[in-house]
């Protein structure tokens, strides 16, 4: 009965931050898409791509700023036992990492004049003296929800961070375009995406203000948790630089050799990262559940929520894998129009890499949950130096393509060795007949069908499709009674969510779920 009530409980907690993640998420693409239309229209191809790159290597730095904190207080809040620790964990995370952040400012705003120079890219130099401000103002907001994601509290990065940042950006580059005597213009453009991150750095301080005292009263702290968390910060911080090098070093040395493909490159890996958008919003919340199971020490619960949440995550990748693989020249005209043809291939084999790692589910975090550290890092150092090494042999030759091949393949390897290493260490994996016989039921007929359908597909129709293919899914796992303990766990969380039964949903269900067993 154990095993039940602790999955229910982190199914719950899951289903519930996924949720407000998911939106969050998805107002983050859609804005960012708005500015990514209004900017390419408004500046030169030559200013797209330099403020492409910049935010590549603010992402960088910014990752260098959090000094593995994020992630260290997220799985150290749940995890500790009194709140004398948790103190010291967020005075700590808030000094320490504030700390980081500006030094990490600073140095890129010192380094940006050598960095201009040395690729010889002009239009880089104005980004790198804004958007420094931007590097300091994302890592303190990015700190803040850390701490509530401590909590599982997700509010602060869904709405702040995914949803404020974004939507002021749009806002303040319709003012500048639609008031006059104003206009867009590349100086603009930076000043606006600064600033929209200054602002919400303010929003965030101001909630972590009212709020943080709700969960954690003033009181004194115990010094020797500073230790606690800095020793698991020292690998989280290796673990988080190598990251983001696998998620953007690609994008810097095709910049280095290719500056001008750097904006159009961007744009497959925009769409690459839609599939990731659903299991990446259900890791956000994973992580501190999966630490707070496992101080009950249930982790066959922490298995449950984890092929449960990676199984029906799956409704948000495959359709968007399968149209962007199968139909990559109508699906790259209906979001981008047909000049982006260019990146067809680029694509396919990001939105590939894309998908094997949302299949595998949540690893890596599940690994900071088990305090799997040390493994973590390994594997970050593997793919990162995976990435770097096939984006400088595969770039100078294959320009994006061999950039596309780096990021995919490179993610692919971090992903897969934290599921290894996760599934042979504590036996957590996704790959449970409930989820396999599903995803290869409702992908082989589907990609054929795509394939080899003889008449071109109307671009209206695409939405209709993958739509068509989220139900196409959940109609196999009905009728192939692909279904768990999980699923109907999963049922009731979700009418927890809502505050009250669902009755159609339950009649529906009876084709394939089971009712507990006595």
């Amino acid at each position: 009965m154990g095993t039940p009530s602790g999955a229910r409980d982190g199914l719950s907690s899951v289903t519930r931050g996924t949720f407000l993640l998911l939106i969050g998420s998805l107002m983050y693409v859609v804005l960012n898409f708005v500015a990514r239309f209004i900017l390419i229209r408004a500046i030169s191809t030559e200013q797209w791509s330099a403020f492409s790159f910049a935010l590549a290597l603010v992402g960088v730095v910014a990752a260098v700023g959090t000094v593995g904190l994020p992630s260290a207080v997220a799985r150290s809040l749940p995890y500790a036992a009194t709140d004398p620790e948790r103190r010291t964990y967020v005075r700590a995370t808030l000094v320490i990492g504030g700390a980081a952040a500006v030094g990490a400012s600073i140095v890129l705003f010192a380094l940006g004049p050598w960095i201009t120079k040395t690729l010889h890219f002009a239009d880089l130099g104005p980004a790198l003296q804004l958007f420094p401000i931007a590097v300091a103002t994302s890592v303190g907001a990015s700190l803040i929800a850390s701490i509530f994601q401590g909590y599982e509290d997700v509010l602060p990065n869904a709405l702040f961070i995914q949803t404020i940042t974004p939507l002021l950006f749009v806002i303040f580059l319709f003012i500048a375009y639609f008031v006059p005597p104003f206009g867009i213009d590349y100086l603009s453009a930076l000043l606006t995406y600064v600033v929209a991150n200054v602002v919400t750095l303010g929003l965030t301080l101001a909630y972590a203000l009212r709020r943080l005292p709700r969960h954690l009263s003033p009181g004194p702290g115990a010094p020797r948790a500073l230790g606690h968390l800095m020793n698991f910060a020292a690998p989280l911080f290796f673990v988080t630089l190598m990251s983001t090098l696998l998620g953007y070093g690609d994008t810097l040395v095709l910049g280095a050799y290719f500056p001008g493909q750097v904006g159009t490159y961007s744009a497959s890996l925009t769409l690459a990262r839609l599939l990731q958008v659903g299991i990446g919003a259900a890791a956000y919340i994973f992580l501190p559940v999966a630490a707070r199971l496992l101080r009950k020490d249930d982790t066959a619960s922490i298995g449950v929520t984890y092929v449960t949440v990676t199984k029906w995550m799956i409704l948000f990748s495959l359709p968007l894998f399968l149209l962007f693989v199968f139909l990559p020249g109508r699906s790259l005209d209906f979001v981008y129009t047909a000049k982006y043809a260019v990146i067809v291939l680029p694509l396919q084999i990001t939105v590939t890499g894309a998908f094997l790692t949302t299949a595998f589910g949540p690893a890596s975090n599940a690994q900071v949950a088990f305090a799997q550290t040390r493994l973590l890092a390994y594997n970050a150092a593997v793919a990162a130096a995976v990435d770097l090494g096939l984006a400088f042999a595969l770039i100078p030759s294959d320009g994006m393509t061999g950039a596309a091949l780096a990021w995919a393949l490179a993610n692919v390897v971090y992903t897969g060795l934290s599921l290894v290493e996760l599934a042979y260490l504590t036996g957590v994996h996704p790959f449970r007949p409930h989820f396999v016989v599903p995803l290869v039921v409702t992908s082989i007929p589907v990609a054929l069908l795509l394939l080899f359908w003889p008449f071109p597909f109307p671009l209206w129709s695409l939405p209709a499709i993958g739509f068509g293919i989220a139900v196409l899914i959940v109609l196999v796992v009905l009728l192939t009674r692909s279904v768990d303990e999980g699923d109907r766990l999963l049922l009731g969380a979700v009418e927890g969510l809502v505050g009250r039964p669902l009755p159609l949903l339950r009649r529906i269900g009876r084709i394939g779920i089971p009712g507990p067993k006595s």
